[in-house]
């Protein structure tokens, strides 16, 4: 069974796998021959011969190796302000712009979604790509139905806010919401073009 941090790592590399196969490979990204040639050679032989798993020994070996490869990507991605971490989150941004049911499909065809911060630690970590891009980027909450009531993708209630003051102010006619360079939410209209931010 894979730990928590080791599967959102792993999370966070198909990101980056799906951003090279639609964009080109960036140019400083490493590329994974000895991950590919381990699971080829090694993992594949195993399993197929016999259909037995490794000896323990050899999963830990072939884990502390895709651990190993997986932080180096960690720290390529950091470095190029593509990815931070929060809350037991990975966000991600691919530095585009979009309005919101692009921005919510682009972040579900990677299989994540859009970045909806639950605590204050997760929307500093939202901000990180909003300040490093200087632009407005929208978050994973929507107006339902019922004017200034607004509540997380999933229909769950807002368990924390940071509306800048006065806001919401749209009475219903401001369905989505965007977070501002200081951190703080507006609710806006949903077909302006903002930073995609997404979660896995």
């Amino acid at each position: 069974m894979l730990s928590p941090q080791l599967f959102h790592k792993i999370l966070g590399v198909a990101f980056l796998l799906l951003l090279c196969c639609t964009q080109g490979k960036p140019a400083r990204v490493p590329p994974l021959p000895s991950v590919a040639q381990m699971l080829e050679n090694g993992l594949q032989q195993r399993f197929m011969s016999g259909f037995l798993p490794p000896a323990d020994n050899e999963m830990e070996d072939v884990t502390r190796q895709l651990d190993h490869e997986i932080s180096r990507l960690e720290g390529v991605l950091h470095l190029q302000k593509m990815i931070t971490a929060a809350g037991g989150k990975i966000f991600s941004t691919n530095g585009k712009k979009a309005d919101f049911e692009t921005a919510l499909n682009t972040c579900k065809e990677a299989g994540g979604s859009i970045a909806a911060p639950r605590s204050q630690a997760e929307n500093d970590a939202i901000l990180y790509f909003v300040k490093s891009f200087n632009t407005y980027a929208y978050l994973g909450i929507k107006e339902p139905l019922i004017p200034s009531t607004f509540q997380f993708l999933d229909g769950t209630k807002l368990n924390y806010t940071n509306w800048y003051l006065n806001e919401p102010s749209g009475k219903g006619e401001e369905e989505c919401v965007e977070m501002y360079t200081d951190g703080t939410w507006n609710d806006k209209k949903c077909n302006w073009n903002r930073l995609i931010v997404c979660q896995f």
